[in-house]
């Protein structure tokens, strides 16, 4: 388990009801703390989701991208070459 750290952070009460009300209510995780993390691992992942897609879509602007991928395709363009 990872070692835990206790930091404080200025939060609005409306955001506290809703952790609370997660915790409590919806029982999205088990405590107030693992409904923060959960958040933050999300909004986490997302944030590296939209990183590569800015990546995906400047590779395939990319000409020698583009080339090697051509290249890769053109190598399994025939079905008999896939491994059984």
């Amino acid at each position: 388990m990872a070692t835990r750290v206790k930091r404080t952070y200025n939060l609005s009460e409306i955001t506290l009801a809703r952790v609370r009300e997660l915790a409590g209510k919806y029982e999205a995780a088990p405590s107030q703390d693992a409904v923060v993390e959960l958040a933050v691992d999300r909004l986490y992942a997302q944030m590296r989701e939209k990183e590569e897609a800015v990546s995906w879509a400047r590779a395939a602007t990319d000409p020698e991208f583009r080339a090697e991928m051509a290249g890769i395709a053109a190598g399994f363009a025939n079905r008999e070459t896939w491994p059984r």
